[in-house]
């Protein structure tokens, strides 16, 4: 997963880690994992958050993420933000000077940096523990917490909530290493909606007169 929403999808250790997968996390885990991967696309809206409370940052905005297969496409408007990937290239755009960077997907790049990892963020490299049930805005969902197995990542622990009747992620809260707190929540999910190809290629002719920054 190679850019993003997660340029913030990433320590210490601990007994937990070094323990066997829990059996419980696992359980639920592995069906949310087939439950995803049995959709051909993905649509959700969903709003993001930062905190960091020795800096005194307290930022909420919403987006939206089209997924299909190895291609996705994110938008946040809030920022003027738009990042494309049709699973080869990357296209990043900023309403803010009406610029967009071209880049080639970095293979080697952390899977917790491409955004279509967000509903599948637990498959590689992390340790999961069993937390237990409770009630999320009058739902009901399990809760699992994610500790990283490799001290390079940029996060410490993640915090699911996975929604008991769907078997779907419902909120994501990061804790990085520097300090910031990132909470995504899914607002709105639509599975196996019909997304053409072209939405996830930057077409310069919808941007007129934009700077392209081509770095491949």
């Amino acid at each position: 997963m190679r850019t993003l929403l997660a340029t913030i999808f990433l320590v210490m250790l601990s007994g937990i880690l070094s323990a066997q997968q829990d059996a419980k996390a696992k359980e639920i885990l592995d069906q949310t994992s087939q439950r995803t991967r049995s959709y051909k696309t993905i649509w959700a809206d969903f709003s993001f958050a930062l905190q960091n409370k020795q800096m005194s940052i307290n930022e909420e905005n919403k987006g939206s993420i089209k997924i299909k297969g190895g291609k996705y496409v994110v938008d946040i408007p809030g920022h003027g933000l738009k990042i494309f990937s049709d699973g080869k290239t990357n296209w990043n755009y900023m309403k803010t000077g009406n610029q967009v960077t071209i880049s080639p997907i970095d293979e080697s790049s952390s899977e917790l940096m491409d955004p279509s990892s967000v509903f599948t963020i637990y498959e590689k490299g992390f340790k999961s523990k069993y937390i237990g049930e409770k009630s999320v805005e009058g739902k009901q969902v399990y809760q699992i917490e994610l500790y990283p197995d490799k001290k390079d990542f940029e996060v410490s622990k993640i915090t699911l909530d996975i929604n008991k009747a769907t078997y779907m992620i419902q909120t994501a809260v990061l804790n990085g290493t520097d300090g910031n707190i990132y909470t995504i929540k899914v607002a709105k999910f639509e599975p196996n909606k019909e997304i053409p190809d072209a939405e996830f290629v930057f077409d310069a002719k919808k941007y007129p007169g934009v700077e392209v920054i081509d770095l491949r």
